[in-house]
C-alpha cells in the first residue's frame, strides 16, 4: 500500500515538472516570466554549490527550529495551565479568540520596529503564529479527558502532577502532536515569509534578491527548495507523531492497514 501510495506520488512529481517544461517552451506563457523546468534545475544545481545559499538555508532552519521548539512548549505549558486551573479558561477564552485570528503578518511593522533585520523578527512572528495551533490542540485534547477516568484518579488519591502524567497527558497527547505537525508547517511559512518581507538572512531574502535582480530562474530554484522543505518538514513530523503515538489505536491501525 505505501508502495503503491509513493510510487503515484512519483508519477504525479514527474507528470508536473513534465507540463512545467513543455508550457513554456510551447509558448502558452513567457519564458522570462516562467523558465522551463530544464532551466530551473540547472539554476539550482548552481545554487547547490555556492556556500551562501547553504548559509540561507541554515538561517532559515534555525529561524524555524528555534520558533517552533518555542511554540510548542509555550502552547503545551499553557494548554494544561489554562485547563487544569478552574475558571482559567472561562477567564482567557475571549482574549485567545480575539488574538487567535490576527495573522502574523499583521506583526511584521512591530517586528521590525522592535527588532529591525535580526533573528528576534523572525521569531516573533514564527512563534506567534506556531504558538496557536499548539495552544488551540491542548485545549480540545484536555477537554476529551474522561470525567469518570479523572474522578477514579481522585478517588485513589492522586496528586495534580500524578492526574496529569496519567490522565491528562495520554488523552491530550493525540492532539498535542497534531498541533506539533500544524505548528511545524506554520513556522516554515512563516520564517520564509518574514525573510521576504523583512529581508532577514535566509532563503525568503535570497528569493526577494533573485527576484529584483531579474534572477528568474534562481528565483524558482530557491522556491522549489522551500517547497521540498516543507515536505520534509510534513514527513518529518509525522514520523515523529506516529512514534510518539505508537500505543494508540488510530497509529497501530494505520500500521495494520
Amino acid at each position: 500500500m505505501r508502495g503503491s501510495d509513493a510510487a503515484l506520488g512519483a508519477a504525479g512529481c514527474a507528470v508536473f515538472v513534465l507540463l512545467g517544461e513543455a508550457v513554456p517552451r510551447l509558448g502558452l506563457v513567457d519564458e522570462d516570466h516562467f523558465p522551463p523546468a530544464g532551466r530551473i534545475a540547472v539554476a539550482l544545481g548552481s545554487e547547490l554549490s555556492d556556500t551562501a545559499f547553504w548559509s540561507a538555508l541554515g538561517d532559515t532552519l534555525t529561524g524555524w527550529a528555534l520558533g517552533l521548539a518555542i511554540a510548542v512548549s509555550a502552547g503545551v505549558v499553557a494548554g494544561v495551565v489554562i485547563s487544569v486551573t478552574p475558571y482559567l479558561r472561562e477567564v482567557t477564552a475571549s482574549t485567545i479568540e480575539f488574538l487567535r485570528p490576527i495573522p502574523s503578518v499583521a506583526l511584521i511593522p512591530l517586528a521590525v520596529l522592535l527588532y529591525g533585520t535580526e533573528l528576534r523578527s523572525v521569531l516573533l512572528l514564527v512563534v506567534y503564529a506556531a504558538f496557536w495551533q499548539v495552544l488551540i490542540q491542548v485545549l480540545y485534547g484536555v477537554r476529551d479527558v474522561d470525567p469518570v477516568a479523572e474522578e477514579t484518579a481522585r478517588s485513589y488519591g492522586l496528586g495534580a502532577w500524578a492526574r496529569i502524567r496519567h490522565v491528562l497527558w495520554p488523552t491530550a497527547l493525540p492532539y498535542v502532536m497534531t498541533g506539533v505537525r500544524l505548528a511545524a508547517a506554520v513556522a516554515l511559512i512563516l520564517a520564509v515569509t518574514a525573510e521576504l518581507v523583512i529581508g532577514a538572512p535566509g532563503l525568503g531574502a535570497r528569493i526577494a534578491v533573485a527576484q529584483t535582480s531579474q534572477a528568474v530562474p534562481e528565483m524558482y530554484a530557491l522556491i522549489v527548495v522551500t517547497g521540498v522543505l516543507g515536505l520534509l518538514v510534513n514527513v518529518g513530523a509525522r514520523a515523529v507523531e506516529r512514534r510518539a503515538l505508537a500505543w494508540h489505536q488510530s497509529v497501530r491501525g494505520e500500521v495494520a492497514v
